[in-house]
This record gives structure tokens, C-alpha cells and sequence, in this order.
């Protein structure tokens, strides 16, 4: 019975002290379940994940329109711990090749994120919208940037 809680304990630390870095598939959740979108979100990559605070992330969005796309933007705004606390704007054709044929395409985003970025949980709220302004898709997800102790430890590695 020690034993068990001595390994436990060791597991724990070690997936606090070591986590492991990779990419991370997240569940995508739409702003109104009875909206019917013209693009939908087939996944959503995060890497690497966990996210570090001054280290290059990239996110990478699948999706599928039953419509051409000319251009337009995506609305991005975050909130920690329920909080809004960040807002911007891309160029959609900054983001994807334009003009977007009806199909398959993927949205990717790269960005660092500044060394101040407090630790704990995200939620971001993408909303694109066509150069006419008509909102084409809304997607919700959670996401974690990563403590100081997980920053640490792949620095030193």
C-alpha cells in the first residue's frame, strides 16, 4: 500500500515536473448548436501543447465550405478563467490561401505568445466572417498554457 502511493506520488511529479510535449487535438464546440454554419469545423490541432509562454504556437483548424470564399476575416477573442481579456483580428487570406473553393481547407495560425501570459486555462472564441461581413462560422475551445515548473523542465532538456 505504500508502495502504491510512493509510485503515485512519482507519477504525479513527474507529469507535473516532465510533461509531455506534442501536438494536441482539441474538441471544437459551435457558438449556436442550431446555427447551420457554411463552414464546418472538421478539428483543431494545437502545437506544440501544452502551450508555452514565449515559444511559437501554431493552430491549425480543418474545415469544409459548401460556399467559395473571396475573403474575409476571423474574430478571435479569449477569456481566462470566464474573463475576457484579449481580442484581434486576421486576415482571413493571411491565414488560408483566397480565393477558398468550396471543399476542404485549412485555417493555420502561428504566434508566440509574450513571456508576462499567466499559466492556467483558456477559452478562444473564432468567429470568421466573409468580406461582406456574414458570419460564416463561430467555434468555441479550451486550451492551457503551461506553469513555470513545465516551462523549466523542457528548457532544461
Amino acid at each position: 500500500m505504500v508502495q502504491m502511493k510512493l509510485l503515485g506520488g512519482l507519477v504525479l511529479a513527474l507529469c507535473l515536473f516532465v510533461p509531455l510535449t506534442s501536438a494536441k487535438s482539441t474538441d471544437v464546440h459551435y457558438c449556436n448548436k442550431k446555427a447551420n454554419y457554411v463552414v464546418k469545423v472538421n478539428g483543431l490541432e494545437i502545437d506544440p501543447y501544452p502551450i508555452s509562454r514565449g515559444k511559437n504556437t501554431t493552430f491549425q483548424i480543418a474545415a469544409a465550405t459548401n460556399e467559395a470564399i473571396n475573403g474575409g476575416k476571423l474574430v478571435i477573442d479569449v477569456s481566462y478563467f470566464g474573463f475576457h481579456i484579449h481580442s484581434e483580428d486576421h486576415n482571413l487570406c493571411a491565414e488560408t490561401s483566397c480565393p477558398v473553393s468550396v471543399g476542404d481547407f485549412v485555417v493555420s495560425h502561428s504566434q508566440e505568445l509574450p513571456g508576462i501570459t499567466p499559466p492556467g486555462s483558456y477559452t478562444l472564441k473564432m468567429t470568421m466572417v466573409d468580406e461582406h461581413k456574414k458570419q460564416l462560422t463561430c467555434i468555441t475551445f479550451d486550451f492551457s498554457i503551461g506553469f513555470i515548473a513545465e516551462e523549466k523542465a523542457k528548457a532544461d532538456m
